[in-house]
């Protein structure tokens, strides 16, 4: 018999897509994904493609309110989807809404086995608050198996006392050939494109939300410590939306010389093109269980610097190699590897080269190999 699978995670984004239309080629399982919304619109302003889902779903009624940095959601329906549904195994993407901990309840009762895709790190801020650290040991405790997207996951949860081989790797991946073909075509295209977004000849690029765990603020300091030379022909990109957009351009304009530009939100299909013209990716950030981010821009063929807390340095950045490594909230040691990546055309090509190159193992192909070996795992000791 064929194991089926129900995935149950928040929203329809845009990089999930690709990973769960991978995992529904599979003979191996039967997917059907349980969404809670379909969008965060206080949060992103994506787009939902569902004119690209491949894969059973069901959307819950929902009602969603934010408070400061909280989110609450609450769903209708959850114990009658899987009812319906009559899955062989759960993955819960998290344990922060109450749909998970339903969800952990009903498996409980139907003796189904109940599986976590973790992202967490031991780097991860959100961590540290004892309920939190309560809620997290109790669902452990419910869960049979546990799904990670890589190296920081995997090393988080054997220290809180899982044994190995509970624990799946299965990669974070995007669409990479979406990615590479769409920035090899702007490259080919590169007039019109710089036109059309009115980007500087030579360019860093952060692309995500405009916040200050995101480190844009350090982003933004380390280039004002670069050399009036340098900056004169090396400008500085922001690609995204957030509350910190309106400091960071009060900021921003008290750097001279150079140009920093704030083209705003930017849709996936649009992202390419702003990565393929671009030196290199920073991402500063805080904290980050991974930053997919880093592999959009790898996919594109970029070296990318990033700090050491972000989920999938370990994995995807060889410090180095195709990027840089750094500790956070560390504006001069950013400043240095952007100058050094900025004056060394050779390096940057290598280090692009060699992105695309590691990128080209994380595809949601392999995304799929892990799942599939967690439930064939889980679903062969229920038995």
């Amino acid at each position: 018999m064929i194991p089926k699978l129900v995935i149950l995670t928040e929203i329809i984004a845009p990089y999930r897509i690709p990973v769960f239309n991978a995992l529904a080629l599979r003979k191996e399982v039967e997917l059907h994904v349980v969404f809670l919304s379909e969008n965060d619109p206080s949060l992103r302003q994506w787009r939902v493609y569902k004119d690209e889902i491949k894969f059973s779903y069901d959307v819950l009624p929902s009602w969603r309110r934010r408070f400061d940095r909280h989110n609450l959601l609450f769903n209708r329906g959850v114990f009658a989807a899987l009812n319906r549904l009559r899955p062989n195994a759960i993955l819960c993407g998290g344990y922060n809404y109450l749909a998970s901990w339903e969800a952990a309840a009903w498996a409980k009762l139907h003796r189904v086995p109940l599986l976590l895709w973790s992202e967490s790190t031991a780097l991860d801020m959100r961590r540290g608050h004892r309920l939190v650290e309560f809620m997290k040991a109790r669902f452990l405790s419910l869960c049979q198996g546990f799904v990670v997207s890589g190296k920081s996951s995997f090393d988080y949860l054997t220290k809180l006392g899982i044994a190995e081989h509970k624990i799946f790797t299965a990669p974070n991946a995007v669409d990479t050939p979406m990615f590479s073909a769409s920035a090899e075509s702007a490259r080919q295209r590169k007039l019109q494109v710089r036109a059309r977004h009115s980007l500087p000849t030579r360019y860093f690029l952060y692309v995500g939300r405009l916040v200050e765990a995101k480190g844009v603020l350090e982003l933004l300091e380390a280039y004002a410590k670069l050399s009036p030379e340098l900056r004169s022909k090396l400008a500085l990109v922001f690609v995204g939306d957030g509350p910190e957009r309106a400091k960071l351009m009060e900021r921003a304009a008290r750097v001279s010389p150079g140009t920093i530009q704030f083209p705003g939100f930017a849709h996936r299909e649009e992202l390419p093109e702003f990565y393929a013209l671009a030196d290199a990716l920073i991402f500063p950030t805080h904290t980050d269980p991974w930053g997919l981010v880093v592999n959009e821009a790898m996919s594109c063929s970029l070296p990318v610097i990033a700090t050491r807390v972000a989920g999938c340095a370990e994995d995807l950045i060889w410090d180095g190699w195709n990027g840089f490594v750094l500790p956070p909230r560390d504006p001069s040691r950013l400043a240095e590897a952007m100058t050094r990546l900025a004056e060394d055309s050779g390096l940057r090509v290598d280090m692009a080269s060699r992105s695309r190159e590691r990128i080209a193992a994380y595809s949601p192909a392999l995304w799929a190999d892990g799942v599939v070996e967690a439930v064939k795992s889980v679903c062969s000791k229920a038995r």
